[in-house]
């Protein structure tokens, strides 16, 4: 990053994101999740907020979904509030319906041939994968949906559920906990020890980390027989394993996105991809979900942090969710990286900067950002060995 600008601001660039700011131009660069698939049902339309932007999401009779904006082009009124007419939304205040590209197609009161073309509103091209509704922000033609796509979601036989939590926090403080492989020995060790703590281990691990044509290659050594990898794609997305519900259940993989609302709330959009082999283990990740799904850490904010009181004893994918949301909750709805004293277990954390201050440095130059692309070749995620059988072999 260019020395022309203070510490101070340069490490405030990583947690701006409103369409003015060099984050949120480069982050509307890539698709992005807004939405669960579930969340808008056929003929119904609802509000997201991303990046700053007030938006309107609604699914079509045909099925499709579309995105437009937030607020009908005459008089500003919340476009959802409308209703879904085919593959149109009719705002609800005079009447003016636009289609799934934000072309205005009716104004009822005008008694004209045609809408003008600047009653256009804002559209945005939208993909449904694996659950989750995304979209690509940025001007232009949007780029082929490959970067998000992992092999291990889209492998035979594969049962994917698929999760999202918002919360007040700036998602910058997510993406970097997602890069710093040494929280694992202590953040879920909290509240209680699960079966994901017990796997890791509290080993403090060496660290290694590597650029490749996807994001970073993050490895955790805390002996022989006992190495985590993650593979983190750019700019907000990691793929982990977590053990299964019991533990003759194979490993799930666990695929999560990070998304700012604004500059203060972020929202996970998380998958949980097991390849069952056989329908009980199928089911109990299917009732694992039904039951405990719609835990969200930061509507249970004082049972958290004054009661020390985490999800129901059943609930071990919560747990995960819980014990990283006091961590980086507590660091304060924007963390004040001014104030912090980093060491050599943050090579992650630093690692991560250092390439978004390299590609926040080409938006702001108007030059081309690196062309970030789907990994050739799938990278493998190995199982930890937990706690007994780390120290039997020790």
């Amino acid at each position: 990053m260019s020395t022309t600008i203070s510490r101070g601001e340069q490490l405030k660039l990583l947690t701006q994101t409103t369409p003015d700011t060099d984050m949120g131009k480069l982050l509307r660069l890539f698709w992005q999740p807004i939405a669960l698939s579930t969340d808008v049902k056929k003929g119904d339309a609802i509000p997201v907020k991303v990046l700053g932007d007030e938006l309107t999401l609604f699914r079509g009779d045909s099925g499709e979904a579309h995105l437009v904006a937030g607020r009908c082009r005459h008089r500003q009124t919340l476009l959802h509030t409308g209703w879904v007419h085919g593959d149109t939304i009719r705002c609800m205040y005079h009447g003016w319906r636009f289609d799934g590209s934000g072309a205005c197609v009716e104004r009822p009161a005008e008694k004209e041939a045609a809408p003008p073309p600047a009653a256009k509103i804002a559209g945005y091209p939208v993909r449904e994968y694996c659950g989750l509704v995304f979209a690509w922000l940025g001007e232009g033609e949007a780029p082929e949906f490959d970067l998000p796509r992992k092999d291990a979601l889209e492998a035979e036989g594969v049962t994917i559920v698929a999760t999202k939590e918002t919360w007040k926090i700036n998602w910058f403080q997510q993406i970097e906990n997602s890069l710093d492989a040494t929280h694992v020995s202590f953040v879920h060790r909290a509240l209680r020890v699960a079966s994901f703590g017990d796997a890791v281990t509290d080993a403090i691990p060496e660290l290694s980390y590597a650029e490749t044509e996807a994001g970073i290659e993050q490895t955790a050594r805390r002996g022989a027989g006992n190495v985590r990898k993650s593979n983190w794609t750019f700019p907000n997305n990691n793929h982990v394993v977590v053990p299964g519900l019991t533990p003759a259940d194979p490993w799930i993989d666990f695929v999560i996105w990070m998304v700012p609302a604004d500059d203060e709330h972020s929202t996970r959009f998380t998958l949980y991809a097991l390849k069952a082999q056989d329908e009980a283990q199928k089911q109990r990740l299917l009732q694992q979900f039904e039951k405990y799904g719609q835990y969200n850490a930061d509507e249970h904010f004082e049972e958290l942090f004054l009661q020390r009181k985490g999800p129901e004893e059943g609930d071990v994918i919560g747990l995960i969710s819980a014990q990283d949301y006091i961590a980086q909750r507590g660091q304060g709805i924007i963390a004040d990286r001014e104030l912090e004293m980093l060491g050599k277990s943050d090579l992650g954390v630093i690692t991560l900067r250092r390439i978004f201050w390299r590609e926040l440095e080409a938006v702001r130059n108007g030059k081309p950002t690196k062309p970030w692309r789907k990994r050739e070749l799938a990278q493998a995620l190995p199982t930890q060995p937990g706690q007994k059988n780390a120290a039997a072999a020790a």
